[in-house]
């Protein structure tokens, strides 16, 4: 296209100020550029229409150039032109080009298969990226394989990408199939295959039996792929020294609802490495979820020890030394309260800066436990300009203070309000439907309960809770076994839904197979509920003394337990 005159003469300008400075600079040695004049106006014309706003002219001028100079940082300029224009084809237009012109270029692949990514076209990636493999020195392929899941961890279909670049990766051999099988792994993971990814990370710890690759995939699996574990736990026992593994092993087994066996791993992480205070902090975090408050109080105070110890380090290890203390007594906080000790309660308390919900929770639990429950509403009230989350915090940690007071009606009404506001938030319309069980409105309950799976089909919160309903009430029982069954296929072994399993399994009359869920649902999760359903299922079959061993056990640790006293209660057992 022709251009303006006023940026002819600008440039016109440009090159003869250009030619009185190099007349008047002193005579020395110097190299002359492969640059001729055609191709120097051509980039002065393409950078001078970048600078006034035409950057799609600009990208036609210098995308010329680079394809008659095969220059690759020329290349790049253009891409980059493309890319703050936020014009994505053009950018894969210039990379493919880029390609094209130098057909050994590294650069132009990889840039290439980092534009597919971005624009979401994985059936277009695997010829480039074949290329770019067969291009890249040897050094450099092993890390671009494994870079792949990066590239690609926003996708929308990962399904479309494992199925794209799985031929790639399977065709990989010798140094290159380790990255191939951990990188197949994660598309597979990330495509919710997680039976084949099980399979490949199998296959890759054959393949390297030290390889930490295979460890953290075995991690990631674990909470959907039980089977999983069997490669951790065997690598821990040959090498038990492998401290950073059995950390990730224990917060996968926290994140698999399994407390009491991530509080085993920890128990054994803070003895190997005393100095650690993450260790000790998750430590006790668990066992005050398993209601063990002397160890979890002795855990929470060893890890202040060594986060309260001045150490220099990032500003992102400060943060996190900051966040640990806070968290610490935070903890000790409710541990404290749990034990009646409202004013060492209130004493940790004062040891945390700010005033975030957490803290609000805390100190509003502490004023409703002392008789003060309109006090402690009012503190979790959220302000009139409150944004949407700090609202949806506040109506939740609202609706659990009520639910521990057991004003169940108070708590319906809070969740109610809620569900009006945020219509489609599965979190309220799931806590709505636990009150109105609580409340005996059944209906209620299944109605909200179902318009939770129907927002979102993997919340086996939600069939759970329903199957466990119908289990509990001795109704529907093969739709409440098929529920429950639903609700482990989408968190195998959770402990609290192997739990409802063996309830249904009870209601239906298989005493031996419900007693041996209900022990594994114990072993992972010594909870005073999960006590109750097998202390019940021992009575009935027969085994009294070891089902008052199981209630004795369980009243010690939470005597307030409702589903623990309703039994003892009906069954008229004294622990």
């Amino acid at each position: 296209m022709p251009f303006p005159v006023r940026r002819i003469a600008c440039a016109a300008a440009l090159l003869l100020g250009l030619q009185a400075h190099a007349q008047e600079a002193p005579s020395t040695p110097f190299t002359n550029s492969a640059m001729d004049a055609p191709l120097f106006y051509q980039l002065l014309i393409g950078e001078l229409e970048l600078n006034s706003g035409q950057a799609g002219v600009a990208f036609q001028v210098l995308l010329d150039a680079a394809r008659r100079t095969g220059d690759e940082e020329l290349f790049k300029r253009v891409v980059n032109i493309a890319l703050q224009a936020r014009a994505g084809d053009q950018a894969l237009l210039a990379a493919r080009s880029w390609a094209d012109t130098i057909p050994t270029s590294v650069d132009a692949y990889q840039t290439t298969v980092q534009l597919l990514a971005l624009l979401n076209k994985p059936a277009e990636v695997p010829q480039p990226l074949a290329t770019l493999l067969k291009v890249a020195p040897d050094v450099q392929r092993p890390g671009l394989i494994a870079a792949l899941p990066r590239l690609f961890q926003r996708s929308p279909d990962p399904k479309a990408v494992l199925a794209a670049l799985a031929p790639v990766l399977q065709a990989q051999t010798g140094p290159l199939k380790p990255a191939a099988l951990y990188t197949e792994a994660r598309f597979a993971i990330n495509a919710g295959e997680n039976a084949r990814a099980l399979a490949l990370t199998r296959e890759l710890n054959q393949l390297l039996p030290d390889s930490d690759d295979a460890m953290q995939l075995a991690v990631d699996l674990l909470p959907a792929e039980p089977q999983a574990e069997s490669l951790i736990t065997q690598r821990l026992q040959q090498k038990p020294d492998q401290h950073a593994l059995r950390q990730a092993y224990g917060r996968a087994l926290i994140k698999a609802q399994r407390p009491g066996d991530a509080a085993r791993e920890f128990r054994v992480l803070t003895g190997a490495t005393p100095d650690n205070p993450a260790a000790w902090l998750a430590l006790g975090a668990i066992e005050l979820e398993l209601k063990h408050l002397p160890a979890a109080e002795a855990a929470l105070r060893e890890s202040l020890k060594r986060l309260d110890t001045p150490a220099a380090g990032t500003d992102d290890e400060i943060k996190a030394r900051a966040d640990g203390r806070q968290s610490a007594w935070l903890m000790l906080s409710q541990a404290a309260e749990q034990r009646g000790d409202f004013k060492a309660a209130e004493a940790a308390l004062q040891k945390v800066d700010g005033g975030g919900i957490e803290v609000k929770f805390r100190r509003a639990s502490l004023l409703a436990r002392q008789g003060k429950l309109a006090e402690g509403r009012k503190l979790l009230r959220p302000a009139a300009d409150a944004g949407d989350a700090d609202t949806r915090a506040a109506v939740l940690a609202e609706a659990q203070l009520l639910r521990e007071q057991r004003d169940y009606a108070g708590a319906a009404g809070v969740l109610k309000a809620g569900t009006e506001r945020f219509k489609e938030d599965t979190d309220l319309i799931y806590e709505q439907a636990m009150m109105s069980e609580k409340l005996g409105r059944f209906d209620e309950m299944e109605a909200q309960l179902r318009r939770v799976i129907e927002l979102k089909p993997d919340h086996h919160h939600a069939y759970n809770a329903l199957g466990y309903s119908f289990a509990d009430r001795n109704q529907r029982l093969p739709e409440a076994k098929e529920l429950i069954e639903r609700a482990l296929k989408l968190a195998p072994g959770e402990p609290f839904i192997v739990d409802s399993l063996g309830w249904v399994e009870f209601r239906l009359g298989n005493l031996p197979e419900a007693t041996k869920l209900l022990r594994q649902a114990m072993a992972g999760r010594p909870d005073a509920e999960i006590a109750a359903h097998l202390g019940e299922v021992l009575w009935a079959s027969g085994a009294q003394d070891e089902a008052r061993r199981v209630f004795a056990d369980a009243a010690q640790r939470d005597p307030a337990n409702e589903a623990l006293r309703e039994t003892l209660d009906r069954l008229k057992v004294k622990p």
